[in-house]
């Protein structure tokens, strides 16, 4: 057994000074560079402080990123607990401290922010205490430092009160052993295929190697170290970026590598983990197809989707990694889905293609603005009360203004010789009449909720499957 690097988690509310510590630590900027301010995506970075490998993993504070965090927290062997000196304690702060308390694993806190002019370290200290975090000094036995992470001030102070805390871990790996550890990341780079960054705790992880999650497998292709420099090996605590992965594998989980023999149990195959759930789809759930820049981002972004406060359930058709294509546009076409991109591109073709079939798009680089305008897109829908039809299929060409659909009768009930508006993706895209109204083949003047009808209609507007025809209520 050989003495490995700890691994260094930092953790705490959204703003409070987590990535610029980092920034400090690593001499980089990217705090500045991060989409609003937030940092959207689990980061992993080695170190040397006084000839002694570190590992930080680099957590975001946005209460969407809860289930990251806790990710970040089972893989480290301590952890950094950042409170702002002119904030407090707060939500994620509170949020962070059980994940940590979850995993089990030691932390320090660190004091953020003491160069602010309305810095109250006393207080900072009795809102620690009131969450049941006892300092040094002031009857417990949790270590601290005042830092700066913008001077500077402290940040050494801190890193020597890591080496001391983890040198008391006893933390150790087997050279011989298959490479183990977990998955930080997952995305489709459109160049070199499936990238998944992971971080080694055990064993030598090897270019060439066999690998495999829980839920996906491959072979390591191409091994780079934290800096982006290939490698034919990394020993743990690296954090690594390994491409050659044949199906995504889900943040969080551990993964084995080495060879074939060893790896092959480790995986559970595909069909054994899409069987379906049963559940039936609610009447008026809002119909979504998400798409992100990779995993981490995907898994956060329909979690912050499911807490939204909505009008009715959400229901995801589809959800991927990558940019949005036109496959993608066209299932929200045919689905009559909103779609939803977290720091992707949309294909120009992908484009045109939602602007002449009249399909919503809505994108953003920031998690909560794009929460923002789901709810605004939500509030849009079509109300409950409204009496509708929902077009199940169109039949032979139209014949001037007058086509065939099928559809069926959602809320009703519908009468033969009525008006109506032609909705798509909750647009208004035209209006006409029926002309004549028919059930199990018959013609019939009036059809009632959940009436399965054929509609000979009378319309200059363009109507295919996934549109509803509106009826509003005589005055």
């Amino acid at each position: 057994m050989q003495k490995r690097p700890p691994i260094i988690v930092v953790m705490g509310h959204v703003d409070h000074g987590k990535t610029t510590l980092l920034d400090y630590i690593r001499k980089t900027s990217i705090a500045s560079r991060e989409a609003g301010g937030i940092t959207q995506a689990i980061g992993a970075y080695e170190i040397v402080y006084k000839e002694e490998k570190i590992t930080f993993i680099d957590t975001p504070g946005h209460e969407a990123f809860s289930n990251m965090r806790a990710y970040g927290a089972r893989v480290a062997d301590l952890a950094i607990l950042v409170v702002a000196a002119d904030d407090g304690v707060k939500p994620q702060t509170k949020e962070a401290l059980q994940a940590i308390l979850d995993a089990k694993i030691p932390f320090v806190v660190a004091v953020n922010k003491i160069d602010k002019n309305n810095a109250d370290i006393e207080h900072t200290k009795q809102d620690l205490f009131a969450a049941g975090v006892a300092l040094e000094g002031e009857g417990g036995n949790v270590s601290w430092q005042q830092i700066s992470a913008k001077t500077g001030e402290g940040v050494n102070n801190l890193l020597d009160l890591i080496l001391l805390a983890t040198e008391m871990e006893e933390l150790t790996f087997d050279p011989s052993a298959p490479a183990s550890g977990v998955i930080l990341t997952s995305r489709l780079d459109p160049r070199r295929g499936m990238t998944t960054g992971v971080i080694v705790k055990d064993g030598t992880l090897t270019r060439g190697a066999a690998i495999a999650t829980h839920h996906a497998k491959g072979k390591i292709k191409f091994l780079e170290d934290s800096t982006g420099k290939t490698v034919d090996s990394l020993v743990p605590s690296a954090p690594a970026l390994i491409v050659g992965f044949e199906d995504m594998p889900q943040v969080g989980e551990p993964f084995l590598a080495g060879t074939e023999a060893q790896v092959t149990l480790f995986f559970t195959s595909k069909k054994e983990r899409t069987a379906p759930s049963g559940v039936p789809e609610e009447e008026n759930a809002i119909r979504l197809i998400v798409k992100a820049d990779e995993m981490a981002s995907l898994e956060a972004l329909k979690l912050t989707i499911e807490n939204l406060k909505l009008p009715a359930s959400p229901r995801f058709i589809d959800t991927g990694v990558g940019n949005i294509t036109e496959t993608d546009v066209k299932l929200a076409g045919s689905t009559s889905a909103l779609l939803v991109g977290f720091k992707t591109k949309i294909d120009k073709a992908a484009e045109n293609l939602a602007k002449s079939q009249h399909t919503i798009v809505i994108d953003s680089p920031v998690i909560y603005e794009l929460g923002k305008k789901i709810q605004e897109y939500a509030k849009k829908l079509i109300p409950k009360e409204v009496r509708r039809i929902e077009v199940l299929a169109t039949f032979g060409e139209a014949k001037g203004k007058e086509r065939v659909v099928g559809g069926r009768v959602v809320l009703g009930p519908i009468k033969n010789q009525e008006h109506f508006e032609v909705w798509q993706n909750e647009k208004q895209i035209g209006e006409g009449k029926i002309m004549n109204l028919q059930s199990g083949r018959k013609d019939v003047q009036l059809a009632e909720t959940n009436q399965e009808v054929g509609l000979l209609v009378q319309t200059n507007d363009p109507i295919k499957a996934g549109c509803f025809l509106l009826f509003s209520d005589p005055e």
